[in-house]
């Protein structure tokens, strides 16, 4: 069956001249049809006049704005708005990140929507549109969804890209798109960002900075400082990745190897060097590169800690692979893709009771786990 569209919950009535919600309500033109949400009480094709209220068009109004913005009446239907709601941008936006900050994706993107159709020039909603697939597609890379975080990986890039060329500019488009860039292994892009962002509070003094400002500021310059000192805006580098990301392992290898001959105490590169290897299950190459990533400087990441225990663990080595996972964990409490791993490593072992504890781990974090939930669901049959 297909899933209805939210369109089709939505009548478009003609209002009486001399029809009215309340002394204070929005003042209608009777000759627009008004879009209004059904009730879950109404019977197909049944609509009863004395029976309307403010909030079914309200609400059907955000439906419109969300879900078919250029729509003929758009103009009018933003100005009832606007009237009806004058703090409305402010409501729906406190709404749709506490939303997104309680995991509730679905009805953050749909108020998010709402507000870009409300608002389509205003930036900020587009800047939040990016922070918000951002986060979404940590969540589903943590419960190991890589194409559906992918997906909105890209999603967030292109919010980024409107808000990184707004006008006027954006300050903080360009501090958040680099942190995007960097969890994108994107050094170059990631360092451009986060100089433009320096550039522009560079004169903007220490009082009207605040002190989240000011922090700001200096740790996009350590982080402008980092790329810089370990060359990770390489042309190598960069390709490497890239190539890498695409399938392409063999040609990665090769730029990665050359950046690694110029620059041996990177641990990023001695990180991508295992990943690469990973890839193409060459894990005895994969472990030492691994290895060597966590003898450099900044290398003993819950990554690095992760990415060794399985090549481990593919070596029979599972009590060196926990030890690995406990200590990824231990740096990364909450991550969730470790828990999995530790539960799949018990599994292997033979112990169903500590495998499950760490899929329930899992699902403390992320309910919706789809991982955690086949594997307990298998565990208990």
């Amino acid at each position: 069956m297909n899933p209805v569209s939210p369109l089709e919950t939505v009548y478009y009535i003609s209002i009486p001249e001399d029809f009215k919600f309340s002394r204070n309500a929005m003042h209608i033109d009777s000759s627009i049809p008004l879009p209004v949400q059904k009730k879950d009480s109404d019977a197909p094709g049944s609509f009863n006049m004395s029976e309307l209220t403010a909030e079914q068009v309200l609400s059907g109004l955000l439906t419109v704005m969300a879900y078919d913005p250029h729509h003929k009446n758009i103009l009018y239907y933003r100005s009832l708005l606007k009237e009806a709601r004058p703090d409305l941008k402010k409501e729906l936006t406190e709404a749709a990140i506490l939303k997104a900050k309680n995991e509730d994706y679905e009805l953050a993107e749909e108020i998010f929507m709402a507000l870009r159709g409300f608002d389509p020039e205003d930036m900020v909603t587009v800047l939040n549109t990016a922070l918000f697939f951002d986060q979404r597609a940590d969540s589903y890379r943590r419960s190991q969804l890589f194409e559906d975080a992918d997906a909105y990986d890209s999603d967030a890039l292109r919010y980024y890209e409107l808000a990184l060329a707004a006008e006027p500019v954006i300050p903080d488009a360009f501090f958040n798109a680099g942190f995007f860039f960097l969890k994108q292994r994107n050094y170059k892009r990631a360092k451009d960002v986060f100089e433009t962002y320096v550039a522009l509070t560079c004169d903007v003094n220490d009082e009207e900075l605040g002190e989240n400002g000011i922090y700001k500021k200096n740790r996009a310059q350590e982080i402008i400082d980092d790329i810089s000192n370990r060359n990770m805006d390489d042309e190598h580098f960069a390709r490497a990745y890239e190539l890498i990301s695409q399938g392409k392992e063999e040609e990665g290898l090769k730029e990665i190897r050359t950046f690694i001959e110029k620059n041996p105490d990177v641990w990023n590169a001695w990180f991508m060097l295992g990943w690469g290897m990973r890839r193409i299950r060459n894990f005895d190459a994969a472990r030492k590169a691994f290895e060597q990533a966590l003898l450099c400087e900044g290398g003993k990441t819950s990554d690095t800690y992760n990415e060794l225990s399985i090549c481990l663990l593919e070596a029979g080595d599972t009590d060196g692979a926990r030890k690995m996972l406990e200590e990824a964990l231990s740096k990364d409490a909450e991550n969730t893709k470790i828990m999995s791993n530790l539960g799949y490593l018990y599994l292997k072992e033979g112990n169903p009771a500590k495998a499950a504890a760490y899929f329930q781990a899992v699902l403390e974090y992320d309910p919706d786990d789809k991982i955690a939930l086949a594997e307990l669901s298998r565990l208990e049959t």
